[in-house]
């Protein structure tokens, strides 16, 4: 017997008593039988944070999607919601964006084709040409967008084209080694997800692990987080460390580097895909 279609809500808002009775009573008046709920009540901004998944009950079916937010819509405009009603196999589509590095592009690639990534990559844009043959192994389409200072606003005109022809609401930086405008930085604002090596701030510039290995690092380590205008400096949705110890080369560094920046990125992607980071001011509220 085929499991009946889930449905995911997350909301925001400004905290307050009767929230989680407001939104349960809702799902419950329509059917519809909570698999899952977490919350979170910022003390120190005030902010309240939900993701709830649920599913018709009893062999009952759900209302459609526009009917559920009807329903909803009296208790968001009560409690201020920002809010998103979606069902759950209706994942956000992205583009992704590499430069000549594709360790963190061939993971994501590897597992859409397996079925465990929680958005759908609709197309890749590179300003090197290296990444087509990998993509376009996997059925993608691979556009191929040089730029330089004298063309990056018609660069970027480029890859928001791009994602306006795919439907895709997201832009991965999967080590694209380009700073975006301030322009594209503030339209795609929470929309952009990028990862860095987690020496930065401290080893900024040109071969950073060359550096690390000067000073005898003995963690290597990622951050995966949305991009604002502040480089690197956006808010954090997963990071991860391994320890090194005096034997390793610099070499030893980058691989180790690399396989850590493929696993970060890809947890943030698939969890805002799944709807399980929510934007905090300058942090995030991850939903494992």
């Amino acid at each position: 017997m085929t499991a009946e279609p889930a449905c995911i809500l997350t909301l925001t808002c400004k905290d307050g008593v009767g929230i989680v009775a407001a939104v349960s009573g809702v799902l419950a008046d329509r059917g519809g039988f909570i698999l899952d709920s977490q919350q979170y009540a910022d003390l120190e901004t005030g902010r309240f944070f939900m993701r709830v998944v649920f599913q018709a009950a009893g062999g009952r079916t759900l209302p459609p999607i526009e009917t559920l937010r009807a329903a909803m819509m009296p208790v968001a405009e009560r409690f201020g919601f920002d809010w998103s009603l979606t069902a759950m196999d209706d994942a956000p589509r992205a583009v992704v964006a590499v430069s000549r590095g594709l360790h963190c592009l061939a993971d994501l690639l590897l597992r859409q084709s397996a079925g465990t990534l929680g958005m759908r990559i609709a197309a890749v844009v590179g300003n090197h040409d290296v990444g087509r043959e990998l993509t376009e192994w996997h059925g993608i389409p691979f556009h191929h967008l040089p730029v330089t200072d004298d063309t990056r606003a018609a660069q970027e005109a480029d890859i928001q084209r791009v994602m306006a022809e795919a439907g895709a609401d997201y832009l991965i930086l999967a080590r694209y080694m380009q700073v975006l405008s301030p322009d594209l930085t503030r339209a795609l604002a929470g929309r952009c997800i990028n990862i860095h090596h987690s020496f930065l701030p401290g080893f900024k510039g040109a071969k950073p692990y060359h550096r690390a290995h000067e000073r005898g690092v003995k963690l290597i380590g990622a951050t995966a987080h949305f991009v604002t205008e502040d480089l690197d400096e956006g808010p954090i949705i997963e990071q991860a460390v391994e320890r090194v110890d005096h034997r390793a080369s610099v070499e030893d560094l980058i691989h180790t580097g690399r396989d850590i920046e493929a696993q970060v990125l890809a947890r943030a992607v698939d969890w805002t895909g799944r709807r399980r980071v929510l934007l905090n001011g300058q942090r995030t509220v991850v939903f494992r």
